[in-house]
């Protein structure tokens, strides 16, 4: 039994009729809801011009109705299947001969990136009608994303100043990181909400595979970067810029906050 979606479009008397879903990705979907969990994994795991391909509408299909299968490892094979089709349909934050990051273009591949991975996180805990047009047509709301995106990032470029530096460490100033850091999700007063500490692991492990081993890290008091030659960082340890760690380092931050907050203690 194929579970139908939620979302209603609207008119001008009030919700209109059930968003319903493509009558292809409907037969795909009853093809493949009959074959075990391995053999889905599988199907879902076969690269675009395949003959069972799965398209990407019916990857997310499975992957929010682990909602209620109760299986983290199940969950977390297709979501890592989601994730990189995702990240292969977002802008490439390159110039043409790939040697410089262009900052627009990535920040908004950022933007998107932790808007999709919020929504599916925000799912995975209660049903989130803001998914179901992705199960309709992904290519188009993942547009409709960019084009969010691009209008939140040209007005962020109208209104940013500059970021300042330590002279001596190389660091961001202690106001940009003391910006970064109010959602710091290992703050001390935090902590002590028992409620809150329930919720942070399941919070970190939805996050993707980097952005949680950064979190980790964190966690566990390693620094971004440092001047000391032989001191161990999450910059050398995971081989990527000290600017990519920042940037994934606050993307999880967020997602860790959107994901707890309606659970904190008040």
């Amino acid at each position: 039994m194929i579970t139908s979606l939620r979302k209603r479009r609207l008119q001008d008397d009030g919700p209109g009729k059930p968003y319903e879903r493509r009558l292809e990705t409907t037969a795909q979907l009853e093809e493949l809801s009959v074959l075990s969990r391995n053999d889905l994994v599988e199907r879902c795991a076969l690269p675009r011009g395949n003959p069972g391909y799965v398209e990407t509408e019916c990857l997310l299909y499975f992957v929010r109705r682990t909602r209620v299968d109760n299986s983290d490892s199940y969950f977390d094979r297709l979501y890592g299947l989601l994730m990189k089709r995702v990240l292969k349909r977002l802008p490439k934050a390159e110039s043409a001969g790939g040697r410089a990051e262009s900052f627009n273009v990535g920040e908004i591949r950022d933007k998107m990136f932790e808007r999709f991975v919020t929504l599916v996180a925000e799912d995975h805990r209660v049903y989130s009608e803001k998914l179901d047009f992705y199960e309709i047509r992904f290519e188009s709301a993942l547009a409709g994303s960019r084009k969010d995106a691009e209008r939140k990032v040209w007005r962020e470029d109208n209104r940013r100043t500059s970021l300042s530096y330590d002279d001596e460490s190389g660091d961001l100033s202690k106001e940009v990181e003391e910006a970064a850091g109010e959602c710091d999700p290992f703050d001390v007063a935090r902590k002590s909400s028992t409620n809150y500490r329930l919720r942070l692991d399941p919070a970190i492990d939805t996050l993707p595979p980097e952005q949680r081993r950064i979190v980790e890290m964190v966690r566990l008091g390693i620094p971004i970067d440092s001047n000391e030659t032989f001191a161990v960082t999450i910059s050398k340890t995971l081989d990527r810029s000290e600017k990519t760690i920042r940037t994934h380092r606050n993307l999880a931050f967020r997602a860790i906050e959107r994901f707890t907050k309606d659970g904190d203690d008040r």
